[in-house]
């Protein structure tokens, strides 16, 4: 899957789109029928087909499915809700089908069958209750596989959470663009896998889409990466610095600084306390050290690199938000990572106040939260607390997790699905700063990088699976430069 991902109040004004463009609701939902019908024989091309239809445009597309499955010969058995009302379209779908159907409480499955769900889309807006969360614990409960119609059952369109009872799908059809619930976990994981098909919304997605949020994938961002010429050389390449913490706690900083130079940054410089230069030293070999003794100095070896990572294991001092402030003052472009932005916790505006040019800031949940208390709590989902925290911030904001967010403050923002859950070991963040700032160090633009970065980070981490740890990841990071870069010098000969 891929493309862009639209809220379902965008959804609705793709539709008035595509009908004043002159095709009708019973247009979209023939098509979406169609679709539905497609990917049922596509994907389970065997065993009787149990059709669940709501009294909405939902269970319309379901009706439409019905009756073309069943005129390709397969076995097919309408379940229906008997709830009154319903559109024109609904109506005019049920007639199609022009067979009896059976109501919901008869419903028996085995684990042969294959569902269609069609009873809620995704414009629900309340939790299933009574006898509809128990259809739900049936489905789930008998082993059928199910082939959800724009969301599973008892899911939100806008939302990534679980408010109730949620049918678990094998395989999710939706039309014209993916929405959040399709992106963000837990619901997400009740997805499988999804398709997006086109039922006429084409262009019009573009424009009702604002500045977009996307699923993040290689054709938001490869056009900018910079390949070394013939005659490039080092400095050409982009300088990069890595702020570490002191003497027990330089590890994290080093996996950052290897990852920046593995990315592409022609020199890399490991900046520490005097205390720990030895320790850096004796660990490092590409990648240059220097030692620094206050916030002047810091950013006097700063002078002239073009962007700098700080944070991973700095330390939870003063001197860290010494050292941050100094550097965001001084013009550089900065990663900003952990220790970096817990110093600041509660106090965006401070932070902001202090950034002189781009920025990214790379929390995990826990650090997001100190960051900017509340934002998750009092925004639907994901997205937009992270849109939301790169508006206070002035800085682009990459949310860590399963489903990482990276929001700019122009209000683009793009969730990156393509990682590994192995990614979840101690230095994985470490390395996905020092990505980033490798990238920026090339000149990629701040939400660019963070968005190339995640990708990358997560491609590696899909190469290596099981038994991977942060120091294996570097390495592997030469494998999707490779890809890459082979796919670029392709389509552009």
């Amino acid at each position: 899957m891929g493309g862009s991902i639209l809220t379902c109040e965008e959804v609705r004004r793709c539709e008035a789109l595509a009908v004043a463009g002159g095709l009708s609701m019973a247009d979209l939902m023939r098509r979406a029928g169609e679709a539905c019908a497609e990917a049922v024989m596509r994907l389970f091309p065997t065993g009787r087909l149990v059709v669940l239809c709501g009294p909405g445009n939902n269970g319309g597309d379901a009706l439409v499915a019905a009756a073309i499955v069943r005129g390709a010969g397969r076995s097919v058995e309408v379940f229906e809700s008997a709830a009154p009302g319903g559109t024109a379209e609904r109506a005019g779908a049920r007639a199609l089908w022009g067979e009896a159907t059976r109501p919901l409480s008869d419903l028996k499955l085995s684990s042969e069958d294959i569902v269609l769900d069609g009873l809620f889309g995704a414009g629900l807006g309340r939790p299933l209750a009574g006898d509809l969360a128990a259809l739900v614990g049936r489905v789930n409960a008998s082993g059928a596989r199910v082939l959800a119609i724009d969301t599973p059952s008892g899911s939100f369109g806008d939302r990534g959470d679980l408010p109730g009872p949620v049918i678990r799908a094998d395989a999710t059809v939706t039309f014209g663009a993916l929405k959040p619930v399709h992106c963000l976990y837990p619901a997400a994981g009740l997805c499988g896998r999804v398709e997006v098909a086109e039922i006429g919304f084409g262009d019009h997605i573009l424009k009702v889409a604002g500045p977009g949020a996307s699923l993040n994938a290689p054709d938001l961002w490869a056009e900018g990466l910079v390949w070394p010429g013939v005659s490039s050389h080092k400095h050409a390449r982009g300088r990069l610095g890595v702020v570490s913490g002191g003497l027990a706690s330089t590890g994290a900083a080093r996996l950052a600084a290897g990852a920046g130079l593995r990315i592409g940054a022609g020199v890399v410089t490991l900046l520490c306390p005097p205390s720990a230069l030895s320790v850096v030293a004796s660990h490092l070999t590409a990648v240059m050290t220097a030692s620094f003794a206050a916030p002047g100095d810091l950013v006097a070896l700063a002078e002239g690199m073009n962007a700098v990572v700080i944070g991973p294991a700095a330390g939870l001092g003063a001197a860290t938000r010494a050292n941050v402030e100094a550097l965001g003052r001084s013009g550089r472009r900065l990663v900003l990572d952990a220790d970096a932005l817990t110093v600041f916790a509660g106090a965006a505006a401070e932070l902001r106040a202090v950034l002189s040019a781009e920025a990214v800031l790379t929390p995990h949940p826990g650090e997001f939260e100190r960051l900017f208390p509340g934002f998750l709590a009092s925004r639907p989902n994901r997205i937009d607390a992270v849109r939301a925290a790169a508006e206070a911030s002035g800085a682009v904001v990459l949310l860590k997790g399963a489903d990482t967010v990276i929001a700019h403050p122009d209000g683009r923002a793009a969730v990156n699905l393509h990682a590994s859950p192995f990614l979840a070991t101690a230095g994985s963040g470490d390395v996905l700063a020092g990505v980033i700032g490798g990238l920026m160090a090339q000149g990629l633009e701040a939400f660019a990088a963070a968005c190339a970065g995640a990708w990358m980070h997560g491609d590696a981490g899909r190469r290596l699976g099981p038994g991977l740890t942060a120091e294996d990841l570097s390495p592997a990071l030469k494998d999707v430069l490779g890809a890459l870069y082979r796919k670029g010098t392709a389509s552009s000969a």
